[in-house]
Parts: C-alpha cells; structure tokens; sequence
C-alpha cells in the first residue's frame, strides 16, 4: 500500500520543523498521531435499536473498519435506558488507515462543510489531544444522500503525543489543519 500524502508530509516537513520550533533533542521527543477515534452516539437508539445498525453501517463506509457497538453502562430510568442496551457505535483508526482517514478529512470532507470557517484551536484536552465535532456524515465522499435515513454527527479524536496543548496545536497546525485565526 502507497503512504499517504500526510504522512509523506509529515516526515519531510512538519518533523524538521517542529524539532527547530521546540528545540528537541531527541527525535522520539517530537509529536506524532497516535490513534485517531470515529464515534457516533445514537440516544434515538432506545426507541429505534434499527438506528444503530444504519449507522454502523455508515461509519464502515467512512472509516473502512468495521465498527464496534457501544452499549450503555448503567439503567437511567428518566431516559428509558437499561443495561447494556446499544447506544453508540466507534471505530478506533491507526498506522496507515488513520493517514488515509486524516488525508480525507482535511482535503476532501472539511472543504464540503457549509460555511466553512476553519475549526476551533480551543477543542485541545490539556494533554494535546484534539477532537472535532462533525454536524452531518454527509460531508464524507462515501455517504449517498438518498441512502441516509437521518443526519447524524460524529466525533472525531486525534490523539497525539504532544504533551502539551500548545506543542499539539502547532503540530497539527504544521500538518494542514485548518484552524479559525
């Protein structure tokens, strides 16, 4: 399999110049993505557990693995959940997927996005790990309009190596992300 366009990036550019930024001395030392985590929670899915199998199936076409089913931990009477009752489902993207899933991201679906403006440099965790809050699945390439029942939402966690915000938003400013001024 080819290496992507982002992690060809990566190695030629975004290395040298985060070890010159941040003056590493080592090269374990500078960030790099560990994993990256598609996850969708689906609340409609007491009243309908069908809802959970369409999105299921919409995540494997995003992500190209299969996903596993979230269930819930614990009965909350107030919203009708029981025990280990289906209410999610995620996929968890490393090594080559998890370029290739980026590279989509930020070059094909974050530029389908309505109104556009870049993304929040304020969703950092304070361990330099990132999450995007996606509105609909329909910005993917790989969802068909006609075959979407309901419009969902997802999150998607970048998870680095940085060990603090400000190192994890440079890295991921150095690699393409389109973040807000």
């Amino acid at each position: 399999m080819s290496e992507s366009h982002l992690l060809e990036t990566y190695k030629t550019k975004v290395v040298p110049l985060l070890q010159k930024k941040f003056n590493y001395k080592n090269t374990h030392q500078i960030p790099a993505i560990k994993k990256v985590t598609l996850n969708i929670g689906l609340g409609e899915a007491v009243q309908n557990p069908k809802v959970v199998e369409a999105a299921s199936k919409q995540l494997a076409l995003i992500s190209g693995q299969k996903p596993v089913i979230t269930r819930a931990k614990r009965s909350i009477a107030g919203f009708k959940l029981r025990e280990d009752m289906p209410i999610g489902c995620m996929v968890t993207l490393r090594n080559q997927q998890m370029w290739n899933f980026l590279d989509k991201l930020l070059h094909i679906a974050m530029p389908r996005i309505r109104d556009f403006r870049g993304i929040s440099p304020k969703a950092f965790d304070g361990a330099g790990n990132y999450t995007i809050g996606i509105k609909e699945q329909l910005i993917f390439p790989e969802i068909e309009f006609d075959d979407v029942d309901h419009i969902r939402g997802m999150n998607v966690s970048v998870v680095t190596s940085a060990p603090t915000d400000k190192e994890g938003l440079a890295f991921l400013q150095d690699l393409g992300f389109p973040f807000r001024k």
